[in-house]
């Protein structure tokens, strides 16, 4: 399969990358680095994205900003960069990208833990990554041609545990081998409309 992984260098991604590139072409996309760049947060980037990589039989989005803040000091603005990059970016992702999908390919979003088992500074994390698990479980039942889309859900990973363990007290860390089996089901499986939980 012809896979485009978007978030490629991230944590996530590496993983992924690690897990899926033993079997098919894994086209590796960041905002600067891999072998093409893009900006989810705009459609003009995407649409570029995919007249440079062509047809693709899978496409994987590992990245997405949200703002971590106490919520007492959260306005629209900090909630804006989520919606409109994490959520909207992925949306976009598979509203422009459907129409350079092959016939019964797919596309693997990712959430996170947040909006089922929040933290404190983590109400766009929760707000972004529920909206985007309710959207794949909306969107799968109208796509056409046998194009499916699914959501990976992960805890925080142990190789992120540097930077985000004081925001992570008390949760068990997952290792990116373990998330990235979960891409690997999304990608090399039958379903649609899933959320892959991984905690």
């Amino acid at each position: 399969m012809k896979i485009l992984l978007i978030g490629a260098n991230g944590t996530i991604g590496s993983a992924v990358d690690k897990e899926l590139s033993q079997r098919h072409e894994v086209i590796r996309i960041g905002r600067t680095s891999g072998d093409f760049q893009v900006d989810i947060s705009d459609s003009a980037s995407i649409r570029a994205l995919f007249e440079q990589t062509g047809k693709f039989d899978a496409l994987i989005c590992a990245a997405g900003n949200v703002t971590f803040a106490p919520l007492g000091e959260m306005n629209a603005q900090h909630f804006a960069l989520g919606l409109q990059d994490k959520l909207m970016g992925q949306v976009n992702l598979l509203l422009i990208g459907r129409e350079f999908a092959n016939d019964g390919a797919s596309f693997t979003l990712t959430s996170g833990i947040l909006n089922r088992d929040p933290i404190r500074s983590g109400a766009s994390a929760a707000l972004v990554n529920g909206a985007i698990d309710g959207f794949v479980r909306a969107a799968a039942i109208e796509l056409p041609r046998g194009l499916r889309v699914n959501s990976v859900s992960p805890t925080v990973l142990v190789e992120a545990m540097d930077s985000y363990a004081p925001y992570f007290r008390g949760y068990k860390p997952v290792p990116g081998a373990d998330v990235a089996l979960a891409y690997a089901k999304s990608v090399e499986g039958l379903q649609t409309g899933q959320t892959y939980i991984v905690d």
